[in-house]
């Protein structure tokens, strides 16, 4: 009776939370969506092109990739079977690491399950209850949560506000033990990119550590090497990124100093106990960085197709593949994500909390699979839908 009892208030608690997210057009809903190919789904019976999707360059379906992934899982089996220190340490991943070290122009790489547990594991290794951290206020959520899981004190700073960045740096730097500034290459809902060269000479003048999720910047911008290659004299001490957007994979890794990445690997948490990466996944994101390093137009593609919309529409120039729409209410943008749908196009409505209150917004993701002629079309379709609002 008191298991009956408790499990029928954690209910009616749900249903409450629920009934609420429902009247405020914030409640989240699984959409089951089979990907045709890199720009094409199907969703209820209908084709729809998507301009949603994170897969930049179209690699998920590339021949190459997935032949790589089939005859991993041909050899080696479907999982890793454990813990990489254990016996999930498959030979494919190593090299993953040495690949990627050497992409990124680091002494290692350390590759995890995915990008959130890698930013849920790096933060809490490197820093603790005596540190700081600073983080962009638009940071994604998984840099957060590392900051919050490794106890050190949390500061935000202004988004992209050098000065702002400065002052609390200068603040904090005095009574910290270690100060770590962690912040987005590509920002995931915005599409603008941090200011990595300021950024990087404030951590150095007062030895800060610069921690750089570089999830949506990896393949698309700096000739594909993310966003730190526009900033040459910038230094990233943690240079973290995903396998599963412009790679088309899944997973993701960390460059960084040998010693650095050797702590990493004994230490974090997200790193020691979970289930090393597939072989599959491995062997797929070694044939995708492949075609990265050798196909420079490839790389351009989503930049200049996101840049083709921008100006069709006279919007500020776009500075990578992420053009964000914002409509301000939830409801407004979820009427505009359905108008688009009719007109066969997929541009998902992303609200509150994923971003500020306020600033819901369609945010449209441009590949290097999309023809001119259909990003045209959608343009005029937005174009249409802001003059009506």
């Amino acid at each position: 009776m008191h298991t009956a009892t408790v499990t029928d208030s954690l209910s009616a608690f749900a249903a409450a939370k629920l009934a609420e997210l429902d009247a405020a057009h914030l409640r989240r809903r699984l959409e089951p969506t089979r990907r045709l190919d890199g720009i094409w789904v199907e969703r209820a019976g209908r084709r729809l092109l998507s301009f949603s999707c994170n897969d930049y360059l179209n690699l998920s379906h590339h021949p190459q990739v997935t032949a790589a992934a089939a005859e991993a899982a041909r050899s080696f089996g479907a999982g890793a079977g454990a813990s990489r220190l254990v016996t999930g340490d498959h030979p494919l991943l190593s090299q993953l690491e040495a690949a990627l070290a050497a992409f990124k122009g680091a002494e290692a790489a350390c590759v995890f399950g995915s990008g959130y547990l890698a930013n849920a594991g790096i933060i809490p290794t490197v820093v603790g209850a005596t540190d700081v951290v600073l983080v962009d206020e638009l940071a994604h959520a998984c840099i957060w949560a590392g900051a919050q899981l490794s106890g050190a004190r949390i500061v935000r700073f202004a988004h992209n506000d050098v000065a702002d960045l400065a002052a609390r740096l200068a603040e904090a730097r005095g009574s910290a033990r270690h100060v770590l500034i962690a912040t987005d290459g590509v920002f995931s809902m915005d599409g603008d990119v941090a200011p990595l060269d300021a950024i990087s000479d404030l951590a150095r003048a007062h030895d800060a550590w610069l921690l750089v999720d570089d999830a949506h910047g990896l393949g698309v911008v700096g000739q594909g090497r993310g966003t730190a290659a526009l900033f040459p004299d910038a230094k990233v001490d943690l240079a973290m990124g995903t396998l599963s957007k412009a790679l088309g994979g899944y997973g993701a890794y960390v460059c960084a100093s040998a010693p650095v990445i050797d702590l990493l690997r004994t230490r974090a948490r997200t790193f020691v106990y979970s289930t090393g990466l597939p072989p599959a996944s491995a062997a797929a994101a070694l044939a995708a960085l492949d075609i990265v390093r050798a196909d420079a137009a490839l790389t351009a593609a989503p930049l200049a197709k996101a840049r083709r919309f921008t100006r069709a529409l006279g919007l500020p120039e776009a500075q990578s593949p992420i053009v964000p729409i914002l409509l301000g209410e939830a409801d407004r943008t979820l009427r505009a994500m359905q108008a688009l749908e009719d007109q066969g196009f997929l541009a998902v409505a992303i609200r509150p909390p994923t971003v500020p209150a306020g600033t819901a917004r369609l945010r449209l993701a441009f590949t290097a699979g999309h023809p001119d002629a259909e990003i045209d079309r959608l343009a005029r379709a937005v174009g249409s839908l802001l003059e009506t609002a």
